[in-house]
């Protein structure tokens, strides 16, 4: 048996297991993951994170030659044990656990470098929370997308966010509230590497003080349903712009299940970047007994 101390974490709801080996001794194997994952045999997470130094890890040692700052990598893997690009909530409660371990100490205003599958992302912590620029996106390809409680299928829109994403609107709360996401939704075509899908509606009004508000579920490509998905509600906001033509404003205020996220579109010089802002909150910390 391997015993594995850890802290249990959420960003509005979106729930992790977090774990520090800083030189990448530990390697969990995806049946570990699972287990710890599982709500009734397990801890119960959407997600497993190990907290690595960049150099101790293939992924973050390349990133090292470029970004010297980015001393830790956030090391993902999604509650059925595959490795995941990026997770927006993530990487907001991976800050606050470097910072509450003592494994980082950023003065006031610091910004954060921290290694991902997706490159480095940029942290800052703030009195409420933190923002995370996740850096440049990408308009993808057009889908047909279908989940239970849906009549017919929908089009769907793929948002590239250095993990993919199909975003689908549908006309009010009442569909929105009628899917059922504990099956995946089917995607035509199937992305070779599987997607997010986020479901989407405009609130009312739309448009509070040049602040756009919409609301979002989400089915988690390896973990189903989840209370929060930080990328998706980036990916649900760059998607309803892009519906919504120029009128659309750059600041958005996204409500999922487990809260609230705000969301900000802003030019710099290698393109537009999206940045994500809200809560983490480290819960709890414990052992667990793992079987070899």
């Amino acid at each position: 048996m391997t015993t594995l101390s850890f802290t249990k974490g959420h960003g509005t709801g979106n729930d992790f297991v977090l774990f520090t080996d800083p030189d990448g001794e530990i390697d969990l194997t995806p049946e570990q993951i699972s287990l710890i994952c599982d709500r009734h045999f397990g801890i119960g997470a959407d997600g497993v994170i190990r907290a690595v130094r960049s150099k101790a890890i293939a992924e973050g040692a390349a990133i090292l030659a470029e970004a010297p700052e980015a001393e830790w990598f956030m090391d993902y893997w999604n509650a059925d044990g595959s490795p995941a690009e990026m997770c927006g909530n993530g990487i907001r409660v991976y800050a606050h656990y470097l910072i509450t371990e003592g494994l980082i100490a950023p003065e006031r205003r610091d910004t954060i470098a921290i290694g991902t599958r997706a490159g480095v992302k940029d942290v800052l912590a703030g009195v409420s929370g933190y923002t995370v620029d996740l850096g440049r996106w990408r308009l993808g390809d057009e889908y047909l997308v279908n989940a239970r409680g849906l009549h017919v299928s929908r089009p769907g829109l793929g948002i590239d966010l250095g993990n993919p994403h199909v975003v689908t609107v549908l006309s009010d709360d009442s569909k929105l509230d009628g899917l059922d996401l504990t099956a995946a939704p089917e995607l035509g075509p199937l992305p070779e590497n599987g997607a997010n899908v986020e479901f989407v509606v405009p609130e009312e009004p739309l448009l509070k003080n040049g602040v756009a508000h919409i609301r979002m579920r989400v089915h988690e490509r390896g973990s189903g349903e989840t209370l929060s998905c930080g990328t998706g509600t980036a990916a649900a906001a760059l998607a309803f712009r892009h519906w919504g033509g120029e009128q659309m404003p750059n600041s958005w205020s996204v409500e999922v299940p487990g809260g609230r996220l705000a969301v900000r579109m802003f030019a710099t010089e290698e393109g537009e970047h999206v940045s994500l802002s809200g809560p983490a909150e480290l819960v709890y910390s414990g052992t667990i007994e793992l079987p070899e």
